[in-house]
């Protein structure tokens, strides 16, 4: 049994104003300037919590022979260029012709890729890769829990299998899923049938962590509709709101074994859970300066995480706020670290100096003028590293990666690890190599709107969403949709939502 795999991994943020580029891709997949597929694949994410380490696993468990073509990915930022789309698209399809035949295809996608072309940038890709295998191939992808998922994308595959969490921790577990479900497809033991349904329904980031309610509860629900006879793999997409295209936010899928009327049933009440949820999944923001108060009256509680989710590189953001950093200097508080701040010119400046220096600084707030100015003054300079690491939390644990020139710098009482590559903080690893260890400090402001509470959260007291300015900001009030389907909640008032079967709710 010979399965190609491969796929471009983006996930766009529409108000963004940095565009997505080639070099962009090349330098975040660490895979070669060709992006190359095959051994260097198998090298970087064998053993890994990556949805490639899972096809790995899951190949070598079903007996299938692998051939990953193409692994591409940049952090989330503006609009994918054209040009650099289709020049990893061809490099994926020429690789997929020249292993052909083969007997199925897995596709590792986001699912929220906009280019200068394509609002649905999956919907492209996955028909191109059909074009070349024919309609009956059975393929199956893999997205993320924050795909905007379109009906187009549903008709093309055969099967789509989302992350069950978020934090995503279950990428490996995904991967492995679609490998084994792909395998008993080619065997003809199951024959998929998907059903789609989207929702009138786009909500923020915060609420749609699934260590928290209400979708901690939802997904327990999901885990039993999949134990039900008949039903192969469900999937939730909260969707990604900082995208403005016609098909951003919440959609569901359930695939049956040859069941259409089951399909469709289960669908429909998985759909139905969900608009049942929509104002629960509201977030409550709080300002840095509430939180500095709480944290002042709380000294012995632990460590408290302010997340500035607005500032978020995982969704687009620059990763250069200073709000947060300038308020805790203006309050002299002490005990506060800012983490990770993304300046490589500050970052550079420091390595320059050395250990012991202090240096001026104008620190932060270079990318645009939506999450603050910069910070200016004399800082420190603690510690300095050149920004490798290794994920050691639950989230992809096992992955090799690089923050760039790193430093750690302290201004009045407030520590700030500074890297030369934009990247979220998602792993206490991240902090440590630069000497920074988080459960001794008191303050943590965290570049990151979710993911950090997978390694971070079991060392945190108290966590608050961040009500800062910024493009990710979880507040669907600062953003001007001019392509999003209306109406639409929470957006339009009196937004109802039909059933398959004719109920409105």
């Amino acid at each position: 049994m010979r399965i190609a795999s491969g796929g471009v991994q983006h996930e766009t943020n529409t108000f963004a104003a940095t565009p997505t580029t080639l070099a962009d891709f090349v330098r975040d997949s660490d895979c070669g300037p060709a992006l190359s597929g095959g051994q260097v694949i198998f090298d970087r994410y064998r053993d890994t919590g990556s949805i490639h380490g899972g096809y790995i696993a899951g190949a070598e468990a079903v007996g299938a022979e692998l051939l990953p073509l193409l692994s591409a990915r940049a952090q989330p930022a503006g609009v994918v260029e054209q040009e650099s789309f289709e020049t990893m698209l061809n490099w994926f399809l020429e690789r997929l012709k020249q292993v052909l035949p083969v007997d199925g295809v897995l596709l590792d996608l986001h699912g929220a890729m906009v280019t200068e072309q394509h609002e649905d940038a999956e919907g492209a890709f996955i028909e191109a890769v059909r074009r070349v295998v024919g309609a009956e191939l059975p393929m199956v992808v893999t997205l993320d829990l924050h795909a905007n998922i379109t009906a187009r994308m549903a008709e093309l595959a055969d099967v789509i299998i989302g992350f069950d969490t978020y934090p995503h921790v279950d990428m490996h577990e995904r991967g492995r899923e679609a490998v084994e479900l792909l395998a008993r497809i080619i065997r003809g033991e199951v024959t998929p049938t998907q059903a789609y349904r989207q929702l009138p329904l786009v909500t923020m980031p915060p609420m749609q962590c699934t260590l928290r309610e209400p979708m901690q509860s939802l997904m327990r629900r999901v885990h039993r509709l999949e134990e039900e006879p008949g039903v192969l793999t469900a999937t939730v997409a909260m969707g990604f709101p900082f995208a403005d295209i016609r098909d951003a936010g919440v959609s569901v899928l359930v695939t049956t074994n040859d069941d259409r009327e089951l399909a469709i049933r289960k669908a429909d009440e998985l759909a139905s859970w969900l608009w049942e949820l929509r104002d629960q999944l509201q977030p409550q923001l709080t300002s840095i300066e509430d939180v500095i108060r709480f944290v002042n009256e709380h000294p012995a509680d632990g460590l408290t995480i302010f997340a500035d989710g607005s500032d978020n590189p995982g969704g687009g953001a620059p990763c250069d706020g200073t709000i947060a950093l300038q308020a805790m200097i203006d309050a002299g508080f002490e005990g506060g670290v800012v983490g990770v701040l993304f300046d490589p010119e500050t970052a550079k400046q420091a390595h320059q100096a050395g250990v012991g220096s202090t240096i001026p600084v104008r620190l932060g707030g270079k990318t645009d003028d939506k999450h603050g100015a910069p910070v200016v003054g004399s800082a420190y300079v603690r510690a300095i590293c050149d920004g490798n690491f290794v994920y050691r939390g639950p989230m992809l644990q096992g992955v090799a990666e690089h923050l760039g020139l790193t430093a750690t710098l302290v201004i009045g009482g407030v520590e700030v690890v500074v890297s030369s590559i934009r990247r979220q903080c998602l792993d206490a690893e991240m902090l440590r190599i630069a000497g920074v260890e988080p459960k001794h400090r008191r303050l943590l402001v965290v570049k990151s709107a979710v993911h950090f509470r997978a390694d971070f959260g079991p060392l945190a007291a108290h966590i608050f969403d961040a009500d800062t300015p910024g493009i990710h900001r979880p507040d669907f009030r600062c953003f001007d949709y001019q392509h999003l389907r209306r109406p639409i909640y929470p957006l339009d008032a009196d937004v109802t939502w039909r059933s398959n079967n004719g109920r409105e709710q």
